[in-house]
């Protein structure tokens, strides 16, 4: 025979379709070929072999002869595509359309991965097509069915009498062949060795057993499964001779048909002849088989196979508590399905239970009054239903892995059996029982489990997180609160009720002052509220009350000679100095409320400002702030730990449980289970809201990309070059502070090349006079003192593109807050603007208070237009509405910060467009980050999370990257 497996052109394909085809099986099956004839006798196209069909003779009998003719010989891959279109080709051959219906078939189980491992009986590896299911055979007698005798016109073998091969056995060894040749792909070889993959023969005689094995599982007519029968389980306790266990249940082995799936049987009944017409006479071996292959999965089954009829396993407790649990696991990997009684039930379960104390209240009565303990229990359900105590003794006492309950059979798992014996939990304090009430969940023994609150505790955890209801403003209350306003008093009211705080962490703006303001006149207690605030707040708060709520009364606890000569029912205003020194006398005084307002100064539990806060006794406390988590989570503890104390538990605790989890994106449940605990807590409104504040103005950000001058450019290679190298010979805590020096170094190169020198009027004159930025030529004379003249103008890119703003912005009448994170660079920027008359003033953290509500005032009422702030002294709780331009001169690490600053300008009381500028310097650390901050990076999280120390923990070459200037072309 020849082979025809080079190309075909179009007409040669046409010429093979219209003629007859047919299979030549091998001993290989992989080495099969199909051959294309004419029964006419003329030659094909191509045609380089020839083959021996079977024809007849001529007669009218049916005797038949052996013929040689002229042949195109193909493997089954290559004909393979010839043989499918000619499925679908009316000129097709009808031998040729019917092996294409073949390969159709085959290709499917291929596709289904119905492919056997078995060995030729020369011990050479070859795949079989199978197991067949009903369906599959179906299909292969179909073909069979059709085919013309052309299709199988080669001899049987090669003995007389000549005969014709069965189409059907044809047909199945064509499956055979395709299945051998496909998965022989020229990398198959590699990626799973030579054995079953190569396409050159592999004599395996060793791997006869296995591939019989393999295969009787695969090809086998039947699959069993286990019947569980409990009948006779509740009859006995223990063995008579009080030794050996007795049989717990039996598992009966039940036969299912695969060419029949609704046809099941026993074992027993199969045995015993009840289904030999149906299962076939292969039943019986391909069920033992099946067992023994089971009985590898769960090793009692192995009982089985010595029992002339494999019908039924008795079992002991130990092996049908092992079913219960990895044993069906097992068995149903392996092909054997479990089949469990009906009544049966698996829903019996544990959750802790918190019993709120009898007598307490939810009506109003604040709910930590009471001293009492709660108790903490488990408490056992089926199906939801709790079990009495009665019940849960019974179930105590079980030795069994099943037991009768309710009527029913019961699984029992041996920690829910101890669960049971040991009940009592202990006793929870009234926050602890509140947090595991709003979790839903307890740590017990080290792991988090179903928690449920009954009795008032259940009804405040429902209190707590239903809507809040409506309340209307207090009298005495000389403002319209907003919706929004109204939800948060009614918010506040009800936690402070209750005794518990809560923390109002509205964005910068939208009235958080008013919404405490209004109440502490719905509280209208005799004991006066303490307001603990940042120094630039105490005259915000001053003016706010005298504005809202006139008739109430305000004292400054604050500077020399301070007093507490407190009003009833008023206000004390105070700072968190003064707080932190006094401290002791705060807390010999009664106090209705307490509220710290800017509460991120507290942040840190273990600085002495937030101890001495701790130490002010009082009902209620309420914590003010626009950014409750800067940094991480140990943050948002601080804040809550003091509003509601003990109720995120020790913040090692908290840390373990929650931040770390959170932080770390680790857990999707732990952080639907802080976000339940926290969020009665923690009221947050965004501007962003539907609905929050739709009477504001636009705001529009602007990134402003400037270069660096060649003094700049020079300096910042230079500190690069130097540090870069010293840092990469340190190690520790050392090389941490040299990455910290660095980064500020650049960044003050960044701003303005002075700052970095630390030029200044000291020493080279006197004064901001000195500093001088007027002369177009680059320098000017200093005012006083003789001194040398520093020069400002010309040396920075964000110093000219700032007076470039400011002259766009003042000609057109504007006001304009320049926001910087280093006092130093304000001062330079002051003299600057000095230099320019300008008018402008500086506010810093050493600015007095008395001087601070002076400058409100003033740029306030227009007189001065400019104002340059200190980021961290001004960036928070002052009302600077006159802006429509914020400039953030040099950048923060953490954009919240720069947010708070710009709602200085942006918040309630704004009616004009606010646009907001960033300087950026190309090219440098400032234009990375900017740029990390904005894609969201990996880098910009951690950033993010822990600001400038982060970045101390990055490798040399990161470090280089994010450093080293950048050449823009």
């Amino acid at each position: 025979m020849g082979s025809g497996t080079e190309a075909v052109t179009d007409t040669g394909a046409a010429s093979l379709r219209a003629a007859a085809a047919v299979f030549l099986p091998a001993a290989l099956p992989r080495e099969g070929r199909v051959a294309f004839w004419d029964p006419a006798g003329r030659v094909l196209p191509g045609a380089d072999g020839e083959i021996t069909v079977v024809r007849p003779d001529g007669s009218d009998g049916p005797e038949v002869r052996s013929a040689t003719v002229p042949a195109v010989v193909m493997t089954v891959v290559d004909a393979a595509p010839l043989l499918m279109a000619a499925r679908r080709d009316p000129a097709a051959h009808p031998a040729a359309a019917c092996w294409g219906a073949a390969v159709l078939h085959a290709l499917h189980l291929v596709a289904r991965g119905r492919l056997l491992p078995g060995l030729t009986p020369s011990d050479h590896d070859a795949w079989r097509a199978g197991p067949l299911d009903a369906d599959d055979i179906a299909q292969l007698r179909a073909v069979a069915a059709a085919m013309p005798y052309e299709a199988h016109a080669v001899p049987a073998d090669g003995s007389p009498p000549l005969r014709l091969p069965e189409p059907e056995a044809l047909v199945r060894a064509f499956f055979d062949a395709v299945a051998d040749s496909l998965p022989r792909t020229p990398a198959a070889e590699f990626a799973a060795g030579a054995p079953f993959a190569a396409a050159a023969p592999q004599h395996l005689p060793g791997a006869r057993e296995w591939a019989a094995e393999a295969a009787a599982g695969m090809d086998a007519g039947v699959r069993v499964s286990l019947r569980l029968d409990l009948s006779a389980y509740e009859f006995f306790d223990t063995a008579p001779d009080g030794g050996a266990e007795r049989n717990a249940a039996a598992a009966l082995v039940q036969v299912h048909s695969l060419a029949d799936p609704t046809l099941v049987m026993d074992a027993a009944r199969l045995w015993a002849g009840a289904g030999d017409e149906h299962f076939g006479p292969r039943a019986r071996i391909d069920t033992v088989l099946a067992l023994r292959r089971a009985a590898r999965a769960w090793q009692p089954l192995a009982r089985l196979l010595e029992r002339d009829v494999p019908d039924v396993l008795p079992m002991t407790e130990d092996e049908l508590y092992e079913l219960l649990g990895p044993g069906a696991a097992r068995l149903d990997a392996a092909g054997v399905a479990v089949h469990w009684p009906k009544e049966l039930a698996r829903t019996l379960t544990a959750a802790a239970v918190v019993r709120s104390a009898p007598g307490s209240a939810t009506d109003g009565t604040p709910f930590f009054d009471s001293e009492q303990l709660l108790s903490f229990d488990w408490q056992l359900a089926l199906e939801g239903d709790p079990l009495t105590e009665r019940e849960m003794d019974a179930l105590a006492e079980a030795h069994r892995p099943i037991v009768r309950l309710r009527d029913r059979w019961v699984v029992v798992d041996p920690d829910l059996v101890r669960k049971a014996r040991k009940r009592e939990l202990g006793l929870l304090e009234p926050v602890d029982a509140l947090a595991v009430a709003l979790t839903g969940t307890a740590e017990v023994d080290g792991e988090t489990v179903d928690a449920v609150p009954t009795g008032a505790l259940a009804a405040l955890r429902d209190r707590l997180t239903a809507p809040t209801a409506a309340v209307e403003a207090p009298e005495g209350l000389r403002a319209t609160l907003r919706d929004y306003q109204l939800r948060g008093l009614a918010w506040l009211d009800l936690m402070t009720s209750l005794g518990l705080g809560g923390c109002l962490a509205d964005d910068m703006g939208l009235g958080k002052t008013v919404t405490v303001i209004a109440l502490h006149l719905r509280r209208a207690r005799t004991t006066p509220t303490l307001v603990v605030c940042p120094a630039s707040l105490l005259g915000n708060w001053q003016r706010e009350i005298a504005r809202f709520a006139p008739d109430v009364p305000v004292r400054r606890f604050h500077g020399a000679g301070r007093t507490l000569d407190m009003p009833d029912g008023g206000f004390v205003l105070t700072t968190y100095g003064t707080m932190r020194s006094s401290a002791e006398q705060l807390a010999s005084h009664s106090w209705g409320m307490v509220v710290a307002d800017e509460a991120q100064h507290v942040k840190n539990p273990f600085s002495a400002t937030a101890k001495a806060l701790r130490t002010i006794p009082t009902s209620a406390r309420v914590a003010l702030t626009g950014t409750p988590v800067e940094n991480n989570l140990s943050e948002l503890w601080a804040l809550l730990d003091w509003t509601t104390p003990g109720l995120l538990g020790p913040l090692k605790a908290f840390r373990s449980r929650h931040a770390r989890l959170v932080e770390n994106g680790e857990d999707d449940d732990a952080v639907e289970r802080l976000a339940r605990l926290v969020r009665p807590f923690l009221l947050r409104r965004k501007k962003s809201d539907p609905g929050i504040v739709p009477e504001l103005p636009p705001k529009t950000e602007s990134d402003h990309p400037v270069p660096l001058t060649r003094e700049q450019a020079s300096l910042y290679e230079a500190v690069v070059r130097e540090t870069m190298a010293a840092i990469e010979a340190s190690e520790g805590i050392a090389r941490r502070g040299l990455v910290m020096k660095l980064l500020t170094a650049l960044k003050q190169i960044c701003n303005h090349p002075a700052q970095f020198l630390k030029e200044s009027g000291e020493g080279r004159g006197t004064g901001a006079a000195s500093l001088s930025g007027g002369d177009p030529r680059g320098g000017a004379r200093s005012g006083s003192g003789g001194g040398a003249v520093v020069r400002l103008a010309g040396r920075s890119g964000k110093l000219a593109l700032l007076d470039e703003l400011l002259e766009t912005i003042l000609s057109e009448d504007g006001s304009v807050l320049v926001f910087t994170q280093y006092v130093s660079m304000a001062r330079l920027l002051s003299a600057h603007l000095t230099s320019r008359a300008i008018p402008s003033q500086l506010l810093h953290g050493g600015t007095p208070v008395a001087e601070r509500e002076r400058m409100v005032d003033r740029f306030q009422s227009g007189e001065v237009p400019v104002f340059i702030l200190s980021l961290k002294a001004a960036g928070t709780g002052l009302n600077l509405t006159r802006a429509g331009h914020v400039i953030h001169y040099d950048r923060w690490w953490n954009p919240a910060v720069e947010e708070q600053a710009t709602d200085r300008a942006y918040r309630i009381g704004q009616t004009q467009p606010v646009q907001v500028h960033r300087l950026v310097t190309e090219g440098t650390v400032e234009d990375r980050i900017a740029e990390m901050l904005a894609s969201k990076r990996a880098l910009a999280d951690a950033v993010l999370g822990s600001g400038e120390a982060a970045l101390t923990e990055l490798t040399d070459r990161e470090l280089s990257d994010l450093v080293s200037l950048r050449r823009l072309s």
